[in-house]
């Protein structure tokens, strides 16, 4: 009893502020600007008509019955749930939206039971996880950050928006702009990597993509949702959905700018994390969903839980039953409600209560009322929902062109001793070797609902087509994934023996990567391992291809593989795109957007840490400086990483000016050589370090990049501009600041090379 005594009062405490501060004049004045600045006629109106059971459905979402492509497995829909119980709820006004459902067919009878049966006629929204392409499958995004190439992704985004609205999709929850420092965490696939100018520039490239250029009513446009606020790929040791306690400086400094870059690039809409935020969950985080998102930001858009979000409130042990979490997760600032069916089920009584103020069930109805209107369903709540035009864009020549492209322009080559790549089209034996050379198995990656391995081309696939005769080409699987195949290394090592050149294909699963797929070890499996050493003890020369959704910690025979690709999860194209890069067709241009630890205990690692107060000055580890027993702390492939097939050099850095006044500018610029053979794209990287601040700074931090194209014997001379602006930081008082003082600048091939480095003062 005295448990529970504890809890009423604490939640009873909890109630009456929360509710008292949304009566209060800054409410009153976000709730007048909702209805009536930000909110048309036609909505307030509707809100006017709506009873509290009507704005309830509006703020409910949940997972669609007849579900689409893998939804069921990645989101099931419940035990208790039918399509024809959610007809029922859409006609009753009890039902916003539904997400990952089967198709325009689908999204024709429920938006036909939305506005023909129920009493006031107000269209559904459909939504859908379209995180790296629909049926066109392109590369994981974490991959495709690696094409340092942000139109590219704006491009992807845009073919992925046209497929999926053709299916009757109003609204996407991607893209995810979380910064992943922990390589550990295995839903760093569905991000841009560590960095931050990178991780700014991805998401707002994808809001593009995803919104098109001709507003939201077009029938190509699907609302972006900017996901997870805030700060869930800072999770303690990378364990998914786990704690993460940052501090307010490294949210504003890290974790909030491709936020904010994504809001400014239009994001109709963002989504609440899992994790907790410094002891307050984020769904229930009313510092981190209105006090900053609505009163210091102005932004005025929807938010939408994470799945079931508010239901694990319970086992966070910050509300203690359903009731309490649906009115902390509403009161925070959630509002729409994702499948936990909370807020259709309690908002109608704690309104009546007095224990949620009407004013923010309105607030909240508004903004889903609204997101519809722009989105031009109340004008023609059909305009994505036509079968015939479902089948005219799915799996174009176009996008499946631009699925190949993305695909090979996301390939980072990250070792190529005596130029043993490209390889020969004709004239060599080739032995295809390992678990992800043939099959259409394990190609598009984590989490995609829609798409399928069985349209997608293998390795085998590609290499055959690509090469004068094809039966020089062998493939052997060698062992499984996980576990060996008997007598697969018998046969692997045969086909070795046999063939000129071998290409070993291995990594990981692409269920080890995506939602609850950490990893405490991010290395190639064992069984794979005793392949590649197996095959390694033939002398062959040896090709690794890696499949893999994270930085990892390569050992052994892998590691000394004189060629090595980092060749992820490619989507639709991957086979195909892997052998224009294997064979030359397409030089490789992509770079690191993750490091590759030495080791899987370094994790978290990422190139813009600290010096800490006893950094190890050199290249041997020295007693009582900052390293492991095993490991200096710097990366085996660096963030920014990636060779050509050509041979470049970066020599003569110039700085036009040599102290930065307040008001101008100075140009750095370096001499960038291809001496080689071939065709090159070399991406030059802009790093700074501010030597000495108020607060302590990065060893390096990416400031610009720039992709050129050198011929073969061609220099360029690349210039960077930085601006007072480009220094700024977050100050003692956590506002922005910039501070006078020595700064070291490198136009670098990575985070963790000297390309040529200088030295300006900001005066």
């Amino acid at each position: 009893m005295r448990q529970a005594l504890t809890l009423s009062r604490r939640t009873l405490m909890i109630g009456a502020g929360a509710a008292a501060a949304w009566a209060s004049s800054p409410a009153r004045a976000l709730m007048m600007q909702a209805t009536e600045g930000g909110i048309s006629a036609r909505v307030r109106d509707l809100i006017e008509k709506m009873t509290v059971e009507e704005k309830a459905g509006q703020v409910t979402l949940m997972a669609a019955a007849w579900a689409g492509g893998a939804a069921t497995t990645l989101n099931p829909a419940g035990a208790s749930s039918n399509f024809e119980g959610q007809l029922e709820e859409t006609r009753k006004g009890r039902l916003g939206g539904v997400f990952n459902g089967n198709g325009a067919t689908m999204a024709k009878r429920m938006q036909t039971a939305a506005v023909r049966e129920s009493r006031l006629k107000v269209p559904l929204i459909f939504a859908a996880d379209v995180i790296h392409g629909f049926r066109t499958v392109f590369p994981m995004p974490l991959a495709e950050a690696g094409s340092f190439d942000p139109d590219l992704a704006r491009r992807t985004a845009r073919a992925a928006a046209v497929e999926a609205s053709a299916a009757g999709i109003d609204w996407n929850f991607a893209p995810m702009v979380d910064i992943a420092r922990d390589q550990r965490w295995g839903r760093g696939i569905e991000g841009a990597g560590e960095d931050v100018l990178l991780g700014r520039l991805m998401a707002a490239a994808r809001v593009r993509g995803f919104q098109g250029d001709r507003g939201l009513t077009a029938d190509d446009a699907m609302a972006a949702c900017a996901k997870h606020f805030a700060a869930y790929g800072a999770a303690e040791s990378g364990l998914d959905y786990n704690s993460v306690d940052v501090s307010e400086r490294t949210l504003r400094d890290i974790y909030f700018p491709p936020f904010e870059a994504a809001f400014a690039a239009g994001a109709a809409t963002t989504m609440a994390s899992f994790n907790e935020l410094s002891g307050v969950p984020a769904t229930a985080n009313k510092w981190l969903l209105t006090d900053l998102l609505r009163r210091e930001w102005n932004w005025g858009g929807l938010v939408v839980s994470d799945y079931t979000g508010d239901m694990e409130l319970i086992d966070h042990g910050y509300a203690a039953d359903e009731r309490e979490a649906a009115k902390l997760a509403f009161l925070a600032g959630v509002d729409m409600s994702m499948q936990s069916g909370f807020y259709i089920r309690h908002l109608p009584d704690l309104v009546a209560k007095g224990e949620v103020p009407m004013t923010r069930l309105d607030e909240a109805a508004g903004r889903v009322l609204a997101l519809k209107e722009k989105l031009g369903l109340f004008d023609d709540p059909f305009r994505r929902i036509d079968p015939r035009r479902e089948k005219t864009r799915i799996r174009t020549k176009a996008h499946l062109a631009l699925a190949r492209e993305a695909a090979a322009k996301s390939i980072v080559l990250l070792k190529n001793d005596g130029d043993l790549l490209p390889l020969p089209r004709s004239g060599k034996r080739i032995a295809l070797i390992g678990p992800f050379v043939q099959g259409q198995r394990e190609l598009i990656g984590p989490w995609n609902v829609y798409g399928t391995d069985a349209e997608a081309t293998d390795l085998l696939t590609g290499v055959r087509a690509s090469v004068s005769d094809a039966s020089l080409v062998t493939a052997v699987d060698g062992s499984g994934i996980t576990e060996p195949l008997p007598g697969g290394i018998e046969a692997a090592v045969a086909a070795a023996n046999a063939a000129d050149v071998v290409v070993l294909a291995v990594g990981e699963a692409q269920n080890m990567s995506g939602e609850a797929q950490s990893r405490t070890d991010i290395v190639v499996p064992p069984a794979q391992m005793a392949l590649a050493e197996a095959v390694a003890k033939t002398g062959k020369p040896i090709v690794v291809v890696l499949r893999h959704g994270r930085g990892l910690a390569l050992h052994g025979a892998v590691l000394d593989a004189p060629a090595i690709l980092a060749a992820w999860f490619l989507g639709s194209e991957s086979g195909s795109a892997t052998a224009d890069i294997l064979f030359g067709v397409q030089s490789p241009s992509a770079r690191l957007p993750v490091s590759f630890p030495v080791e899987s205990g370094q994790s978290p690692y990422y190139y813009a840490h600290k010096s800490t107060g006893r950094p190890n000055p050199g290249d041997k580890p020295e007693p009582y400086k900052a390293h492991f027993r095993e490991t200096l702390n710097r990366a085996r492939f660096p963030f920014g990483h990636g060779l050509t097939y050509g041979k470049i050099a970066y020599a003569g850095l110039e700085g036009r000016g040599t102290t930065l006044s307040a008001g101008g500018q100075i140009e750095v610029a370096a001499t960038i050589t291809n001496s080689g053979t071939r065709e090159a794209e070399e991406v030059v990287q802009l790093y700074i370090r501010d030597v000495t601040a108020s607060i302590t700074r990065p060893v390096r931090q990416l400031k610009a990049f720039r992709k050129v194209r050198l011929a073969p014997g061609a220099s360029q001379r690349v210039a960077f501009t930085l601006k007072r602006a480009d220094l700024t930081f977050i100050g003692t008082d956590l506002k922005p600041i910039v501070e006078p003082g020595r700064f070291r600048v490198w136009i670098a091939p990575s985070a963790e090379t000297e390309g040529v480095s200088g030295e300006f003062t900001l005066a």
